[in-house]
């Protein structure tokens, strides 16, 4: 039997509540509102919570589904209505409509993309500082055909009536077009309006996360003594800072060196930590790591080893130390939310030390886990931490392992190693590395023929990757100079024994994923 008692770091702050009815775009609205200084947490749209008295607003998200759809998620608005301030997006809208005794019926044409307001009324505190012809977006299949008593429209599109209405008496809103998409022009000035009519302060700042984040960890925590595990990322970074802002030498971090992390990155990361001031200890466990690996291809047992493995180590370092009561993670709002399931199905859980409160029977301190990773980045430079550190593209847990496709050896990570270090290092040189969300090389399980000098050889195949993103839901390739990987690929070439063959993946997110295993 084990005890895990997870301490999240939740502040009394004023919110806005998101309910999510499924929509691919909830999160965005998340850091939008977020991006606008106020506070806001994202729940499945059946679990308001009624009890609390800091919520000063309420926003429907969008949906995938018709409101008139049988299996349509669907929550009681008469108990929201005239209570908070509402603001219904798309699905919202048309449920504020539906469940209001008006008629959400089949558009017969999906209207998707670009619009533009007409017939505005800029006295409505919605649109106030907005102006008609405005660009927004569109994206839905339904559309509101006629309204309840007491709504009025408040803006049109050429093919949308109904674009916008308020409801009288109350302030409650609805929109049938996107605010939260950067296309929608006016998008962020309409959700500030709407946070002056919850009367929100809009005092929500990295500085003040940090403040109340301290705070709440010291009064928590007290004298106990904390474990962490770093992984040289920002999440678990940042984590450390403020636990050691909190509760200084109470604080251990343990960072373990798999063998499967990037060029020198152990001895520079330690190195950094050191100067922040944090107490790590840090492990070496290459041989341990390479042993278990040894003949393994199939990706997903490759994973498993290297996720048991390190569990084994944590676990062994942690049980030199005493008194240890709470296990410090990394785990950020995204994970959070992509945990909780509005149709009962995990999307995906967090996995930032997996195992270990059962292993270990410790409580779990997630101080980050309000925040996106933007979020993270800001408090992160609020903390004074170095750009290296801050700025770190993001890199898996099982490392190289997933970047060497097929089998483990030394000699592959070695290959890998050197050609990774020479195409990060070119994009720094050549200011490119912070235009990407994320970088890396892949060593295929492919041989080709080459010639090099009046030898013909037979070596491996490089793949770079390199992709634009807000949040790693989506992505694209990016778009890289062709001078600068043609720059790369005669380097790596000419400096990586074994390597005489190199490729740029161009695939997107959907349907490719970043990494490829």
């Amino acid at each position: 039997m084990y005890i895990c008692t997870t301490f999240n770091v939740f502040l009394m702050h004023e919110k806005i509540i998101i309910l999510d009815f499924g929509s691919q775009t909830t999160q965005l609205i998340g850091r939008r509102i977020r991006e606008l200084n106020t506070y806001c947490e994202i729940i499945p749209y059946n679990k308001f919570p009624y009890n609390d008295p800091s919520v000063k607003g309420v926003i429907l998200s969008g949906s995938p589904y018709s409101v008139y759809d049988s299996n349509s998620f669907k929550t009681d608005l008469s108990v929201l209505r005239g209570r908070y301030p509402l603001l219904g997006i798309c699905y919202g809208a048309q449920l504020t409509v539906w469940s209001a005794g008006g008629t959400v019926a089949s558009a017969g044409m999906r209207e998707y993309g670009r619009a533009h307001l007409s017939k505005l009324d800029a006295t409505n505190p919605l649109f106030e500082g907005i102006s008609g012809g405005t660009q927004v977006w569109m994206s839905h299949g339904d559309t509101i055909t006629a309204l309840p008593d007491g709504f009025k429209i408040i803006a049109s599109t050429d093919d949308v009536e109904a674009a916008a209405f308020s409801i009288e008496g109350e302030k409650s809103y609805g929109v049938q077009f996107h605010p939260e998409v950067y296309h929608t022009e006016i998008g962020m000035k309409l959700l500030d309006n709407f946070l002056k009519i919850c009367g929100c302060s809009k005092d929500w700042t990295p500085a003040s996360f940090i403040e109340s984040t301290v705070h709440e960890l010291r009064e928590k925590l007290g004298d106990d003594k904390v474990i962490l595990a770093l992984s040289g990322g920002v999440d678990s970074s940042v984590t450390a800072v403020l636990l050691n802002k909190a509760i200084g030498k109470n604080l251990t971090c343990i960072f373990v060196d798999h063998g499967l992390l990037r060029k020198n990155e152990f001895e520079k990361v330690m190195k950094a930590y050191e100067n922040m001031g944090l107490n790590v200890i840090g492990v070496k466990a290459h041989e341990k790591f390479y042993r278990e690996l040894k003949g393994v291809s199939e990706p997903e047992q490759k994973r498993k080893i290297i996720g048991k493995g390190f569990i084994d180590v944590f676990d062994e370092e942690a049980h030199k130390l005493k008194d240890i009561k709470w296990l410090g993670q990394g785990t950020i709002y995204p994970d959070v939310i992509e945990s909780l399931s509005i149709t009962g199905m995990v999307i995906k859980s967090h996995h930032n030390v997996g195992g270990l409160p059962e292993k270990m029977n410790l409580k779990l301190v997630e101080p980050l886990r309000l925040l996106f990773k933007d979020e993270v980045r800001r408090v992160g430079y609020e903390l004074g931490m170095p750009d290296n550190l801050i700025k770190r593209h993001p890199f898996p847990g099982p490392g190289l392992g997933i970047r060497i496709l097929g089998d483990i050896t030394p000699e592959k990570v070695r290959v890998l190693q050197d050609a990774d270090d020479i195409y990060i290092s070119l994009m720094q040189e050549w200011g490119l590395y912070d235009q990407v969300w994320q970088a890396c090389t892949i060593l295929l399980p492919i041989r080709s023929v080459g010639v090099m000098g009046d030898e013909r050889t037979y070596e491996n195949t490089i793949a770079l990757r390199a992709v634009t993103s807000a949040d790693a839901m989506t992505a694209d390739w990016a778009q890289l100079p062709y001078d600068f990987l043609a720059k790369v690929s005669n380097e790596i070439i000419n400096k990586v024994k074994g390597v005489n063959r190199v490729v740029y993946d161009i695939s997107s997110k959907p349907p490719a994923t970043i990494e490829w295993e």
